[in-house]
């Protein structure tokens, strides 16, 4: 990563400046756009059971569709996501080519990575399809512009030029922007679906929930003791993870429910687990999601989603 600016290790880009940087990168208002009523999910309103559930499973689909390709790309395995769902874009940083593995044990977790997000993709391209649904097309995805874009204004400018698949540690970097929304993004769902008997929707869901938590929670750590690192000029992996951490705060809504590695609530602690203070996990509503995937509160499309996600919650 090239900077524009050398900050001190601790220091940090505030609310206020990400919010000046997300106007500058053209990503949208303010948090304020980021109302209940773009909250609302009426387009499920008279459907049967199994076609909300349908719905809220293609809706994960596209977010797992995201997460496959950036593992399997990372590893090389590209073709093993191209292969599902049908043949939209993928775009890819210039000069693409899969993350230089200094560590064995980071390379083997990337590849774990790859493995479980591409059987998630197959899983719930067969369980859509056994509720009578069907699964929605992969969408244009951006595995390049995207994370460039995400990484100056998570840093108010700061970071020109990421690109997660150039090393290890940005490698981490990439993973760590996905993995925490998933966890989210999973349990926000979970009160929308209606199959909850033994071995139904819900439970599989919560099988999946259970899988990213574990993702994101490796990830957090393997960062976490990486924390005093220079992740670029000046900037610690502290220090970014919490800029982050800020951004996806700040872009999905007015409330907190995000921290970065080194924020516990109690002092001394590390901050590996992410959890509200009762130590249980953040719920986001799609739009939520949405916000922080299209990189722009309320926007209809954009960022990682370059043409938007596929199915009835859009």
């Amino acid at each position: 990563m090239t900077q524009v600016a050398t900050p001190t290790p601790s220091e940090s880009p505030s609310r206020r400046q990400v919010l000046r940087t997300l106007g500058l990168l053209g990503l949208g208002a303010t948090v304020t756009s980021c109302a209940p009523g773009l909250l609302n999910l009426s387009s499920l309103a008279g459907m049967p059971a199994a076609s909300v559930d349908a719905a809220v499973l293609n809706f994960a689909l596209n977010l797992e569709y995201l997460e496959g390709a950036f593992y399997a790309a990372a590893t090389g395995r590209l073709a093993e996501i191209q292969a599902l769902g049908g043949n939209a874009e993928i775009r890819l940083p210039a000069n693409f080519r899969p993350v230089p593995f200094q560590s064995g044990d980071i390379r083997d977790f990337a590849n774990e990575l790859a493995t479980d997000e591409i059987a998630h993709v197959k899983f719930l391209i067969q369980t859509i399809t056994a509720l009578g649904g069907t699964p929605v097309a992969r969408p244009a995805l951006d595995l390049g512009g995207a994370f460039e874009m995400a990484a100056r204004a998570a840093s108010a400018g700061r970071i020109q030029g990421f690109n997660p698949f150039l090393n290890d540690l940005f490698f981490l970097h990439g993973a760590y922007i996905f993995e925490d929304v998933g966890v989210s993004a999973y349990k926000g769902a979970s009160p929308l679906i209606n199959d909850d008997r033994p071995g139904g929707v819900l439970e599989q869901a919560a099988g999946i929930l259970a899988v990213e938590g574990y993702h994101a929670g490796a990830i957090r750590s393997m960062l976490y003791d990486r924390r005093n690192e220079e992740a670029a000029a000046g900037l610690t992996v502290a220090a970014v993870t919490k800029a982050i951490s800020d951004f996806r705060d700040l872009a999905d809504g007015p409330r907190d429910k995000d921290q970065g590695i080194t924020e516990p609530i109690r002092p001394g602690d590390a901050n590996i687990v992410l959890s509200d203070a009762n130590a249980v996990a953040f719920s986001r509503l799609p739009r939520e999601v949405l916000n922080i995937v299209y990189l722009a509160p309320g926007a209809p499309r954009g960022g990682f989603f370059p043409a938007g996600v596929n199915g009835v919650i859009r």
